[in-house]
């Protein structure tokens, strides 16, 4: 009897150290999962200075977040966050789908380099489209993230857009974008992959880029004159496109 109490004692020891080990370590198992999955996703480069995430309310923050171009593009970043807060249910990290309340995104700097037919966002869009293909096709799916996520509010806001395109002539354009509001992602079913919220997330992101880059080359004056109607009629003809390409986004949860 004494030999089952002390094996009892053991475990609950090794237990309690462990429970202790993953809620202090919360935000690290976050930071290395979003570094793992993330560049599968994106076929880019991702780094994340720190995740903090308190194991008890399920608050927290993202710092430093990086979001990398794909080869072929010369500008550091695609999108660089610069504040992110959100709230977890701590209990679903370690769960087969992770409870995400809320993420609010506080001026983030996103950058659009080649033209607006083709450019480093639509390649990472085609990019992820790829990747969740192969999640759903794949004849090994432990090469996949087996997680589900469910987010209820995604908010970005103050979001700007450095504009480097060949067409501008080497001149600078900053564009600003309206809030980007989405809710209830993944919160039917088993959730959503992680490739599946970065298509929606992302999707929604491209969705307001290129028209509000459309628009304010059109007020930029002399810059407008300069690139005379055949740009104008270019930029339309992008435009379409490119709404075309995001509209199936957002037809399935």
């Amino acid at each position: 009897m004494k030999k089952v109490l002390a094996v009892l004692a053991v475990v609950a020891v090794v237990v309690a150290v462990a429970v202790y080990f993953v809620g202090s370590n919360l935000g690290g198992i976050v930071k290395k999962a979003i570094e793992l999955a993330a560049p599968k996703i994106t076929q880019t480069p991702v780094t994340v200075d720190r995740v903090s995430l308190s194991p008890r309310s399920g608050s927290g923050a993202i710092e430093g977040f990086v979001l990398g171009n794909p080869a072929g593009y010369s500008s550091p970043f695609a999108m660089r966050l610069g504040e992110a807060k959100l709230e977890v249910d701590p209990a679903s990290v370690l769960s087969d789908k992770i409870h995400v309340k809320s993420i609010a995104v506080t001026g983030p700097q996103i950058t659009i380099e080649g033209g607006l037919g083709d450019n480093n966002l639509r390649k990472i869009l085609a990019n992820i489209d790829s990747f969740t293909a192969s999640e759903k096709t794949s004849a090994s799916p432990s090469d996949s993230p087996k997680k589900k996520i469910q987010v209820d509010d995604f908010l970005l806001t103050g979001t700007k857009v450095d504009v480097r395109f060949a067409m501008l002539g080497g001149k600078g354009l900053s564009v600003n974008l309206p809030d980007i509001h989405l809710t209830q992602l993944g919160s039917t079913g088993d959730g959503l992959t992680p490739g599946e919220l970065a298509k929606k997330v992302f999707g929604a992101v491209f969705e307001q880029v290129i028209p509000a880059v459309t628009a304010q080359i059109g007020k930029v004056g002399d810059l407008g004159k300069d690139l005379g109607k055949g740009a104008v009629e270019n930029a339309k003809g992008a435009l379409d496109k490119a709404a075309g390409g995001v509209g199936d986004l957002f037809k399935k949860k």
